[in-house]
């Protein structure tokens, strides 16, 4: 089943501000909160919904992708690969609604630990041909890349990252606040190191601190012969580095293949449109046909109608990680020759009397035929009428 549209869920409109965002999220998270809905079976799947339907969008990377791609964006391996989320959101009790926009009285949270780097999509035009056979293509990709002076860490060579003074290694801040309700404690991200929990006071030269630079890179991609048209061949690692010692993301390469101009593929089977002239439908021939693999032996029998299709089996494209291959349909087309010599001219007409048909131009025109048919049915009914 496919999944709403994220802006729909929050009754937003595409380019919503992110005020309008957490807005929204916060009014239909009340809504819906299992605390306040214990008699409605659907709430939990309601806020489940709403709550990932706000993970994306009042994230701002996140967001993008999803604008771009919608549900097939890949949400920097959360879910893996191109299909979005997957699995579930779980919730907690009402205190995460609070903690979420006011902070919790325990909240305390780890530091962010290793994260796995984003996903790439490549797309690859090829050649039916290339379809066919198979083979391997190289393309260049700009990536992020994990420093080799810091290995990751950010820290110039003989440093270290330390840990942030200011949150004590949480990557939050807590600021209390007395009010006429009660004590409230108001958690943010912490100002000094963004919610690392660490600083870099002596940063590495090569990479300014951030651990990763952007590299462009050859990879060499495997084609399976048969392959068709928006396959995904999925090259592990090949995805930018990861955060904080996490694992790399994958390259996604997307194939698309390139219209051929004599073959058209239908699966696994290719069409080919096959000129054949009247005298050799009527009379019947055997003659050379291309095929993806060099050339193949038709037989046309005698009396073959225009787009008749005649099936040479075991011609066609290779089935793809199986064995066989599909079968080469030849489809005819009935040529009529625009121009005649009087030769051939007579011998059809020739062929046309012996026939019974009518051929040829006359001088008479449309009404001097209705006359004529006219005067001949009199006739046949001895001009008593």
């Amino acid at each position: 089943m496919s999944k709403r549209d994220y802006y729909e869920i929050l009754g937003l409109e595409r380019g919503a501000s992110p005020e309008e965002v957490k807005k929204a999220y916060r009014r239909l998270a009340k809504e819906h909160h299992p605390d306040f809905n214990k008699d409605d079976q659907e709430a939990g799947k309601k806020f489940n919904e709403v709550k990932e339907a706000y993970d994306v969008l009042s994230d701002p990377e996140k967001k993008a992708r999803y604008d771009q791609f919608g549900h097939t964006a890949d949400f920097n391996g959360a879910g893996g690969g191109f299909e979005g989320f997957g699995g579930g959101f779980g919730f907690g009790g009402i205190d995460d609604i609070f903690e979420q926009f006011f902070g919790g009285m325990h909240s305390r949270r780890r530091p962010p630990g290793p994260e796995q780097g984003r996903h790439l999509r490549y797309d690859l035009d090829i050649t039916l041909e290339e379809a066919f056979s198979g083979g391997t293509r190289e393309i260049r990709i700009p990536r992020s890349e994990t420093c080799s002076d810091c290995d990751g860490s950010g820290a110039k060579t003989g440093s270290r990252p330390e840990t942030c003074t200011v949150c004590g290694g949480t990557g939050q801040q807590q600021f209390t606040r007395n009010t006429a309700f009660g004590r409230f404690v108001n958690v943010q991200v912490c100002s000094s190191c963004r919610g690392e929990g660490r600083v870099i006071n002596d940063p590495c030269p090569t990479c300014s601190g951030q651990g990763r630079i952007v590299r462009e890179r050859t990879i060499e991609v495997k084609i399976p012969p048969g392959i068709e048209s928006g396959t995904r061949l999925r090259i592990s690692g090949g995805g930018e580095a990861g955060l904080r010692g996490g694992p790399p993301g994958d390259l996604y390469v997307v194939i698309a293949v390139k219209k051929h101009k004599k073959f058209m593929r239908e699966g696994n089977d290719l069409i080919l449109e096959v000129p054949v002239s009247f005298s050799q439908a009527a009379l019947g021939v055997e003659m050379e046909i291309p095929a993806i693999d060099g050339n193949a032996t038709l037989r046309v029998p005698e009396g073959t109608q225009h787009g008749a299709v005649f099936k040479i089996k075991g011609r066609g494209m290779p089935r793809l990680r199986a064995s066989g291959r599909g079968d080469l349909k030849a489809r005819i087309r009935l040529v009529i020759p625009k121009r005649l010599n009087p030769r051939q001219k007579e011998l059809l007409a020739e062929y046309a009397r012996l026939s019974g048909e009518e051929a040829g131009l006359t001088d008479k025109n449309f009404f001097d035929r209705v006359k004529d048919g006219v005067k001949d049915v009199k006739d046949a009914l001895g001009g008593s009428h």
